[in-house]
């Protein structure tokens, strides 16, 4: 087939092997081939001297031009000076890059860092031996059964013959064009083994990228913000296990509209900088966790269903804008913690479904590249390649965007060969059981990775099942996360708290089942978004009996939640006991701040992370047993929970009442003789309860109670937590 058809039509495998500049210096024939479509007339220059070298010929009547200079040296740099129907441009020749180009992919395999930091499209300097370096960008994606690959964007108006990009034998193709700047939209046009055409296709490590319907990638580049949180990465060091963590999850398309519009419209990252960081700080709240930000065609997926794994969503603004308020969050003393998503990924065409016309990142078999839940496509766990992009992934937002924290999604669908699969849908492993071993390995590699390089990070399972040892190091036989979402606690708890008061004495294992594996991992304690969705029903109407009871339910629920051991983790409009349940189309309900119900929901939330933050005993030891004692946690019959938060040199007693009913002189057991304070009553009047009378200050009396020595008598308010301190 002649060159000139195989250009023409996007075909050309290696165009290194045809196109550029040879030099023979025996008969100082500088011999240069160029195709360049749409080229009337092509000129050679010598950049450093700015002469002209020649002309050359056109071949065969294409745009494919070429001829046999004679030079007595080869120039260091050359370019075409091209003239065609609208006038003269001048272009450097990408073709004379090919050690450049190659260099990409010489140290990809070292390290999942050279994932982001070869691949994908790299800004460079040129250093040709000119006064000043060439500015070019460096293309390199995997596409290892592709039989063509071009780059095609506005530079060359999408034209996929003008690009081809040339494949190496590892299974990159690579290409260094000079002139393309940061801004500049790109795909590749990928054909598959058999030379059909697939569609146009999102840079797989594209670090912007554009909405519908263009879907395009954007040239990036990462050294232009100035980061200002060193003094936050510093204190992010310290050991997290024994620190409050009171994590506010939300979905920055919805958390709030500009102007309270629920139309398609958002806040930008600058406008939630404004908006959202006093909002935290005045919450006190310790971290926020952002639904996933890595870059999704739909908006109805919340992000779970990601296409751009290495861009954040231009929905907000630009990756610098991301930078920004992740670094204005660290100024002001807010973790960022982000969902993360390498279980699956969507079938949409410009992604990483059978990339090059094979299944480069999936599963080739439905049995286990297919999620019949999502319908979408499962990661190849055991082929190198996919892991080393999924923990080079899993460390960019870590190293490029300084994000403290990755909650893992859908966890459990990973582990487990047969998850949400009858028999004879999935296949089992090696040894006939279901486990998921190459996923297992892989979550192991990322868990170490990030523990390894970044020290002021965390990583954060969603993970439902009772598999073992979940955030427990790995070389213990665990998975090596650093905490895992606490699914039993909060089924257990909200299926009980959703009883009628009168029927919950007959469920009171629910209510305190959580505690006997309390610490047999490290634990969040998640009211996330999943709960209040898809005809859940908010917080607030999850709860029974009329409008006074249901905002009291929820209040003595929250005040049980913050002193259960473990982290805590609420969902916007948690805190403002929102009605309805959460809809990505639309803002929370803001203006129900307005009425002292809510009002007062809000104004608990916020103390009781003030309480959280202030007292020791309520999270130094979260995942100790030496941590907790319960009081008594037999009284089914009234429905009522006391227990100790402990840590060196602090006790605080929570005693929840999950009845309406109130008790008078209530008696309660304590560890030492003193005097005792209440430091938080969720019935309190300003909190829109009862405020029934209950003392503020109280002294122990020897009377045995709960199998202790001393015991303190307060009245306990209906469906309330109380906080009691020892004083001494």
């Amino acid at each position: 087939m002649h060159l000139e058809h195989v250009l023409s039509q996007a075909n050309c495998t290696y165009p290194f092997a045809h196109l550029g500049a040879h030099f023979e210096q025996s008969s100082s024939q500088f011999n240069v081939t160029a195709w360049i479509p749409g080229a009337d007339k092509v000129e050679v220059l010598d950049l450093a001297s700015g002469k002209t070298l020649g002309e050359l010929e056109n071949i065969s009547s294409s745009f494919l031009f070429g001829a046999e200079l004679s030079v007595a040296k080869a120039p260091d740099v050359y370019a075409f000076k091209v003239t065609n129907s609208s006038g003269q441009y001048q272009i450097i020749d990408p073709y004379q890059f090919q050690d450049q180009a190659y260099h990409a992919v010489h140290y990809v395999d070292n390290q999942p860092e050279n994932i982001y930091q070869q691949l994908g499209a790299q800004l460079i300097s040129l250093d040709v031996g000119l006064k000043e370096p060439i500015q070019a960008t460096r293309f390199a994606v995997f596409a290892p059964n592709a039989s063509a690959v071009s780059l095609i964007g506005d530079f060359n108006y999408w034209n996929g013959s003008c690009l081809p990009m040339q494949k190496t034998d590892m299974g990159y193709w690579v290409l260094v064009v000079p002139g393309i700047e940061a801004g500049a939209k790109y795909k590749y046009q990928v054909k598959d083994s058999a030379g059909h055409g697939l569609p146009h296709k999102a840079d797989p490590v594209g670090f912007s990228a554009e909405q519908y319907p263009s879907h395009s990638s954007v040239v990036y580049d990462h050294n232009e913000y100035q980061w200002n949180d060193k003094a936050w990465l510093k204190k992010a060091k310290q050991d997290k296990y024994s620190k409050p963590m009171s994590v506010y999850e939300l979905h920055l398309g919805s958390w709030k509209k500009p102007g309270g519009d629920s139309g398609n419209t958002f806040l930008t990252y600058h406008e939630l900088v404004d908006e959202l960081i006093p909002y935290i700080k005045d919450m006190a709240y310790t971290h926020i966790e952002l639904m996933p930000v890595s870059e999704f065609p739909f908006d109805g997926s919340w992000g779970y269903q990601p296409v751009g794994l290495f861009a954040p969503t231009s929905r907000f603004g630009t990756p610098d804008d991301f930078k920004y308020f992740v670094d204005q969050c660290h100024q002001n003393g807010i973790g960022v913690i982000m969902d993360w998503v390498p279980a699956h990924f969507p079938e949409d065409g410009h992604g990483l479904a059978r990339f090059d016309g094979t299944h480069v990142y999936e599963y080739e078999d439905p049995r286990r590249g297919w999620h019949p839940d999502w319908n979408s496509c499962i990661y190849d766990f055991g082929k190198d390649t996919v892991r080393q992009f999924l923990v080079g992934n899993a460390l960019y937002w870590l190293d490029k965007f300084h994000i403290d924290g990755l909650r893992v999604d859908a966890v459990a669908s990973m582990l487990y060969l047969d998850y949400s699969r009858d028999e004879g849908e999935w296949i089992p492993n090696v040894d006939g059981g279901n486990e998921n071993y190459e996923a297992i390995s892989f979550l192991q590699w990322m868990n170490k990775e990030v523990y390894g390089k970044y020290p002021h990070a965390m990583t954060i399972a969603e993970e439902s099942t009772s598999f073992p040892k979940v955030s427990r190091p790995v070389d213990e036989g665990g998975l090596g996360f650093g905490f895992k979402w606490n699914m039993g606690w909060m089924n257990d708890s909200l299926h009980y708290i959703a009883k009628d008061p009168s029927y919950r004495r007959y469920h009171h294992n629910e209510i305190t089942f959580s505690l006997v594996y309390s610490f047999d991992e490290s634990f969040v304690l998640p009211i996330s978004h999943d709960e209040v969705v898809h005809g859940k029903g908010s917080l607030l109407r999850k709860m029974p009996g009329d409008e006074w009871q249901q905002a009291a339910n929820l209040r003595a629920y929250a005040g049980f939640m913050y002193g259960h051991p473990g982290k805590k983790l609420n969902f916007m409009g948690n805190e403002i006991g929102q009605a309805q349940e959460w809809n990505h189309d639309s803002s929370i309900d803001w203006h129900l701040l307005d009425y002292e119900k809510h009002q007062g929901i809000q104004d608990l939330y916020r103390d009781l992370n003030k309480l959280y933050l202030k007292y020791p005993a309520l999270y130094e030891l979260d995942h100790s047993h030496k941590g907790f004692e319960w009081i008594d946690h037999g009284n089914a019959e009234q429905s009522i929970l006391s227990m100790l938060r402990k840590s060196e040199k602090q006790n605080i007693y929570i005693v929840t009442n999950f009845t309406p009913v109130p008790y008078e002189d209530y008696r309660l057991g304590v560890n030492d003789s003193g005097k005792y304070k209440v430091i938080l009553n969720t019935d309190d009047k300003k909190y829109w309860g009862s405020d029934f009378d209950i003392a503020k200050g109280m002294n122990s009396e020897a009377v045995e109670w709960d199998g202790r020595q001393q015991s303190i008598q307060f009245n306990l308010p209906p469906l309330a937590s109380v906080f009691i301190i020892y004083k001494g």
